[in-house]
């Protein structure tokens, strides 16, 4: 009993790992740019 849960957690683990690597591949995970423009006051004496 304890063996066959063993190879369950084992074979999620692995599923997992394939997932995480397959959505790190294929996932869109490009930022959205835009442009900033503030205004700046330097105080210069």
């Amino acid at each position: 009993m304890l063996g066959r849960l063993f190879k369950a957690l084992i074979f999620l683990l692995v599923l997992a790992f394939i997932a995480l690597v397959g959505f790190a591949y294929l996932g869109d995970l490009t930022p959205e740019q835009s442009d900033v423009a503030e205004p700046v006051t330097l105080d210069v004496d």
